[in-house]
C-alpha cells in the first residue's frame, strides 16, 4: 500500500515507549504497548505528520544511553 492510498479510511498516529511512531486504523483498538498521539486523519496526513515530528529515528533508550555517555566523557 503506498502513502497515497487513503481509501477513505481514518488513521491515528501512535507511539510506543521507545518513541517510535506508526499509524493505526482509527476504528480499531490499539495493540499493547502503543498509545495515541492525538493526530487523526487520512493515511497520507498521518504519515506526513510522522515525517514532521519523528526527526530522530533512534529508539529513546539508545538516545538516553548515548546522552549519558557524552556527559560522562565531557
Amino acid at each position: 500500500m503506498s502513502d497515497d492510498d487513503d481509501s477513505g479510511r481514518s488513521y491515528k498516529v501512535v507511539t510506543n515507549h521507545e518513541e517510535q511512531y506508526s499509524i493505526w486504523f482509527a476504528d480499531r483498538p490499539l495493540p499493547a504497548g502503543w498509545r495515541e498521539t492525538g493526530k487523526v486523519g487520512s493515511k497520507s496526513e498521518c504519515l506526513a505528520h510522522i515525517r514532521e515530528v519523528w526527526v530522530d529515528m533512534r529508539p529513546a533508550s539508545l538516545r538516553r544511553a548515548m546522552d549519558q555517555g557524552k556527559s560522562l566523557t565531557s
